[in-house]
């Protein structure tokens, strides 16, 4: 069976999630769309927030959005 592409802005999140995590600027949103830079937006500071909470490494493997 074929499996369906996610979302854009599903995937925009993930990937934001994916900069945030790793302690990078949101000034590397590589979007211009309003509705998907702020779905990236939203993941970034939620990787943002687990990073500074420390669930990085293996202490965040079950918050990760790809999951």
């Amino acid at each position: 069976m074929k499996r369906h592409k996610r979302n854009k802005t599903d995937r925009a999140f993930a990937r934001g999630y994916q900069v945030g995590i790793h302690g990078k600027s949101k000034d590397l949103c590589p979007y211009q769309d309003a509705d998907t830079k702020q779905a990236w937006l939203g993941g970034w500071r939620a990787g943002r927030e687990d990073n500074w909470n420390g669930l990085v490494g293996t202490a965040g493997v079950g918050r990760s959005p790809l999951a």
